[in-house]
């Protein structure tokens, strides 16, 4: 009896199972940092999508009545100081637009910035990933030969380049220039996630499941889209998030040296570079957009090391 009594515990089916993502989810739950995180990028997206309908003022609109301060005017300080207005809470820039206005919009860059080309270079790594992982031979070394060359070229230097010759062109005019900068750097960027999955491919591919697969004829393609990348999912996902907060300090720094976004489209980095020549005298006009940035790509960094810790089996739940 006590032996059947142990056995029925140990093999109890009338426990509700859970999926590895579930457990995953659970996890992530319990990491006050990481569910923090999400709670602030949620915040900034939310800005973001509405800020047409939250900002007070558009953010191009350039006022220019000084003698009544009430309606803004250049240079009006935050509402926090004696002369300013509750209209303008952050005050107006050097052309007398509405900072509040323009950091909301600067928002959408920068979470475009860190979205769009993630996606695009998970896209690419993940194809590029698992055709080589997978298929081996000449395709494999032929796709890692081209991922060898593109991961030779310095990011940072390679953006700056595509950026700067075609800054004048008329792609570089289109949206402000944002598809060129989303181009720039999904093409240097797509290397990591390509070898990460590659390796991760290369680890699974010769597991009972795939050959089980295999012997059944399962099409190659099948086999990859169904049984190895589910399996490769969970790394890439960290790397994917550790990636944004790249892309969002790549942009911002474009933006401060006057390559980045064109003008009048606001974004973060070209708030900073605004207000850079009178820190002294509206030093908020620097740090606001600064802390913004910190807090975003900080945000990003914390989730990333939450879903690193949730998406690991050996953690215990």
């Amino acid at each position: 009896m006590a032996t059947t009594t142990s056995t029925e515990a140990v093999f109890d089916t009338s426990r509700p199972t859970r999926s590895l993502w579930s457990d995953a989810l659970r996890r992530l739950m319990r990491n006050k940092m990481a569910v923090a995180s999400v709670a602030v990028i949620l915040f900034f997206t939310f800005i973001a999508v509405a800020a047409p309908i939250l900002a007070p003022h558009p953010p191009t609109f350039q006022s220019r009545d000084r003698p009544d301060r009430g309606n803004g005017g250049p240079d009006l300080p935050p509402a926090w100081q004696p002369d300013g207005k509750a209209g303008y809470p952050l005050g107006t820039d050097g052309l007398g637009r509405d900072i509040l206005s323009r950091m909301m919009y600067g928002a959408q860059v920068s979470l475009s910035v860190g979205f769009i080309p993630t996606f695009v270079i998970v896209l690419v790594g993940i194809i590029v990933g698992l055709n080589a992982g997978y298929r081996g031979g000449w395709i494999d070394s032929l796709l890692m030969r081209i991922t060898d060359i593109t991961y030779a070229f310095p990011s940072l230097l390679f953006i700056l380049i595509m950026v700067s010759a075609l800054h004048d062109t008329a792609f570089a005019g289109f949206l402000g220039g944002l598809p060129l900068i989303f181009l720039s750097i999904a093409i240097v960027a797509w290397v990591g996630v390509a070898r990460l999955v590659r390796g991760q491919v290369l680890s699974l591919r010769e597991k009972e499941f795939v050959e089980a697969a295999r012997s059944i004829g399962t099409p190659n393609w099948r086999i990859m889209m169904t049984h190895l990348l589910p399996n490769s999912l969970g790394p890439v996902i960290v790397s994917a998030t550790f990636t944004i907060p790249g892309f969002i300090l790549t942009e911002a720094f474009l933006g401060f040296i006057g390559i980045g976004v064109k003008p009048p489209t606001p974004t973060w980095g070209g708030i900073i570079n605004d207000g850079f020549n009178s820190i002294n005298s509206a030093p908020h006009e620097v740090w606001v957009p600064a802390t913004c940035i910190g807090l975003l790509t900080l945000s990003f960094t914390f989730l990333g090391d939450g879903l690193r810790d949730a998406l690991d089996p050996r953690m215990k739940i």
